[in-house]
């Protein structure tokens, strides 16, 4: 009887619930380093994951964290679903987290909920209009995926407007 290779490890060894949690906590570590009071929501709070706001409390975010491991690919990705295309405000902010190995910082994406709305529509539609591997077109689905090729969003707490 041959052995079976053993299981690989994964990169991170967490889970999916885990990872999201790490996220939402590292989110707000980063915020309060930065001089932002942070605030974690309840779990029933709707799209929002932390309330960010100023040091007079005189202006609010509310800011959706999406967390992924580095896949070792050109660049990161986010799974999102289909209500990302509709679900913006000025005020609402996605922050996009790429936990590393080991001790390594993580990197921190900051972008507008409506530059991710419009991501997400125009990537999902131009994936829909190629065709898959096999010539055929894909099949419609409720998930959608956030990559900031360029790293155009990367460390851009700035745009929160809160110092």
């Amino acid at each position: 009887m041959s052995k079976m290779p053993p299981k690989q490890k994964p990169l991170i060894d967490t889970t999916k619930t885990q990872r999201g949690v790490a996220g939402e906590y590292l989110v707000c570590g980063e915020l309060t380093k930065r001089g932002i009071t942070a605030s974690l929501t309840l779990r029933n709070t709707k799209g929002i994951d932390v309330l960010g706001t100023n040091v007079d409390a005189s202006k609010s975010v509310g800011i959706q964290v999406k967390t992924t491991i580095w896949a070792r690919k050109e660049y990161p990705s986010w799974m999102l679903s289909e209500k990302a295309e509709n679900y913006f405000s000025d005020t609402l902010f996605y922050v996009f987290v790429l936990l590393k190995e080991g001790n390594e910082r993580p990197d921190f994406y900051i972008v507008p909920s409506k530059v991710v709305a419009d991501h997400t529509k125009t990537s999902h539609q131009a994936w829909l209009d190629k065709c898959n591997k096999f010539g055929k077109p894909h099949n419609n689905t409720s998930m959608r995926k956030f990559c900031d090729k360029e790293r155009k969003y990367l460390e851009r707490w700035d745009l929160l407007e809160l110092d």
